[in-house]
């Protein structure tokens, strides 16, 4: 049976952060530390080696695939720092036109630096992301 690879540790968020080889990368990576907690009101989690979870919810696929997420989460990875938000609501879209210079992919949107962003839109995406996905999986998520 397959088995999550991303599950919520007890690491320290802190340590991982210091662990950041690049001095502004880690910079960035505590500002995104406080912008998410202040944002979420959560507290910040490890979900495996290298993502820095916010919140969690349980999903349940249609094939009957289940697991647990973080509602939101950053990793300040080598090339770039990823981003995770919620897929599949219209209003990402709209908020990533007006969110600065940034790449995204499926899942994940990706920015060289906290710079080359807007903070406040920012902000509204990690709202938008875990008010989405607490109405979609409602009473599943803390």
């Amino acid at each position: 049976m397959y088995e999550l690879k991303t599950k919520q540790t007890d690491d320290s968020v802190i340590e991982f952060i210091e662990n950041v080889d690049k001095p502004k990368k880690r910079e960035d990576a505590y500002r995104l530390l406080d912008i998410f907690t202040e944002t979420t009101g959560y507290e910040a989690k490890m979900w495996g080696p290298s993502i820095i979870g916010f919140g969690s919810y349980h999903y349940v696929y249609k094939t009957g695939h289940e697991g647990d997420a973080p509602l939101v989460g950053f990793s300040p990875r080598k090339a770039k720092i990823s981003l995770y938000f919620a897929t599949g609501d219209s209003e990402r879209e709209m908020l990533l036109e007006r969110f600065g210079k940034h790449t995204s992919g499926k899942a994940c949107v990706y920015i060289k630096k906290v710079a080359d962003v807007d903070v406040e839109v920012l902000k509204e995406l990690i709202q938008q992301s875990v008010t989405y996905l607490q109405e979609r999986y409602p009473n599943e998520s803390n």
